[in-house]
């Protein structure tokens, strides 16, 4: 009777340890969780969103005299004198201050043609002078003429307004033009000078440099 009491205890002990590493093992049919991994599939720390230190705007660079400067994306006329954004493409810049090199020449008939440097220019002449530094043109053309030149349209940041009887253009937000329509306050002198820009330009064919 003894030694079949201690075999039933035995058998217990058995079975009490078996369940024990079954529900180690899992229990009854309930998988033992996994680790979720982080959706960046690594280090779940703080990132930078915008790239480590972050590239802000360029410095302006500075404006003199004869380069004047101002900061932004839009040209402004200052005492008749237009300052070039400090954003724009270079030649945008260089035909700007170009135009304030002859911005108080005379308007003389034909002046601007032949020769770049002249007493006084003609409405076609100031605007070849300003492409023409700007590296956008190499010989002078007549307000006809600038109505096949570059490609037709307006541009983002020079556009040139032409029919065969006159011609202007404009420069990152102002107007270079030898007349004063729509300039609700015109400078003395009669040849090219900077203007706020004309309301309507129906008329004229829009041209403009390729890429600007």
């Amino acid at each position: 009777m003894r030694a079949t009491r201690l075999i039933v205890l035995g058998l217990a002990l058995l079975a009490l340890v078996g369940g024990s590493e079954a529900w180690a093992a899992g229990g009854a049919g309930v998988p033992a969780a996994s680790p979720t991994p982080s959706a960046s599939g690594g280090s779940t720390g703080p990132s930078s969103a915008s790239g480590g230190a972050g590239i802000g705007s360029p410095p302006t660079p500075p404006s003199t005299p004869a380069h004047p400067i101002v900061f932004g994306s839009k040209a402004k006329i200052i005492h008749g004198v237009a300052y070039a954004p400090s954003f724009a493409p270079i030649q945008v810049q260089r035909a700007i201050w170009a135009g304030n090199k002859i911005r108080l020449k005379p308007y003389i008939y034909g002046g601007g043609h032949g020769v770049w440097n002249d007493a006084g220019y003609d409405c076609s002449g100031a605007v070849s002078y300003v492409l023409h530094a700007a590296g956008l043109l190499s010989t002078s053309m007549d307000s006809s003429g600038l109505m096949s030149w570059g490609r037709q349209g307006a541009g983002q940041w020079i556009t040139v307004y032409t029919n065969p009887a006159h011609a202007f253009v404009e420069i990152a937000g102002i107007r270079f033009d030898t007349s004063a329509a729509g300039d609700p306050n015109p400078p003395p002198g009669s040849g090219p000078r900077w203007r706020v820009l004309l309301r309507e330009t129906t008329g004229f064919d829009a041209r403009h440099p390729d890429g600007l």
